[in-house]
């Protein structure tokens, strides 16, 4: 059956990702549609670093900083970039694509999720964007087996496997019981009552973790590892960029795979891209 290869990546800059060898990655990775976070860069950066490809893009609304885009070899049928509350700026860290797999209709989310820093504000306006998300999970889901994706630098390590130093992290933002929480629900079975890691009780959305169902019970396969010390050479990551899929569309789910370097020096962002693979 044919496929459909869609690939997430946080570029950590779309000019230095350009100029460190992303082109040279996409020419081999036969991508059919590509989410990126962290543009941080406006439309004609995009343009130039990715010749040929239609995209939609949202900057920030301060440059240089977050921005979301999705990049396709073919042109989006809609975009849409309103999320949460009208008083939350969420700008530059959703958008979504509508597009045809095959004959049904597919929507497309690249979504990057604040860093946060525990008992700080910055943390406040991670929590506001992680409710949001909820609401928004509830919505695209909705309906008769919708077809749906939300790919992106989600910023939480969900479970002990998805971060090699799990246990000196479990005060920090990205692995607190709380974030943990929010995607216990997000992957809880659809209306059933979900207990979370922190011990709140919630409804289960029936989301699928496409890379954690297709690797199983094992640690990672890590996504990001941080640019210091030995974390790349060591594998001392974390699992934080995700493909969520609608159940629907999970079962059309073929291969998964991230996208490693093969060696330190050969890295274009601090993140590797997680490449998934779906029938159509």
């Amino acid at each position: 059956m044919p496929h459909l290869r869609i690939a997430s990546v946080n570029v950590n800059g779309i000019r230095a990702a350009a100029r460190n060898g992303m082109a040279s990655w996409l020419d081999t990775a036969d991508v059919d549609i590509l989410t990126l976070q962290e543009v941080r860069g406006q439309d004609e950066h995009l343009e130039a670093a990715l010749p040929g490809w239609t995209f939609v893009h949202d900057e920030a609304t301060a440059k240089g900083r977050a921005g979301v885009a999705i990049a396709s070899r073919i042109p989006a049928l809609a975009a849409r970039t309103d999320f949460g509350d009208p008083g939350f700026d969420s700008k530059g860290r959703w958008i979504e694509a509508d597009f045809l797999i095959g004959d049904r209709p597919l929507t497309v989310v690249s979504a990057y999720v604040h860093s946060g820093e525990a008992d700080t504000p910055k943390q406040d306006e991670k929590w506001k964007f992680l409710d949001a998300f909820g609401v928004r999970l509830a919505e695209l889901g909705e309906g008769d087996r919708p077809l749906a994706l939300v790919t992106g630098d989600l910023n939480v390590g969900h479970r002990e496997l998805d971060i090699k130093n799990w246990r000196g992290n479990r005060k920090k933002a990205g692995f607190l019981p709380r974030e943990r929480a929010y995607f216990d629900r997000f992957l809880g079975a659809v209306g059933e009552t979900v207990e979370g890691v922190d011990g709140t009780i919630g409804e289960g959305l029936g989301w699928v973790d496409v890379g954690r169902t297709f690797h199983g019970e094992v640690e990672g396969p890590y996504t990001w590892w941080s640019m210091r010390g030995q974390a790349f050479d060591n594998d001392s990551g974390w699992r934080i960029d995700y493909h969520l899929a609608t159940p629907a569309l999970a079962e059309r789910v073929t291969a998964y795979h991230v996208a490693r370097a093969d060696a330190y020096d050969q890295r274009w962002s601090d993140h590797a891209p997680v490449v998934v693979d779906y029938t159509y």
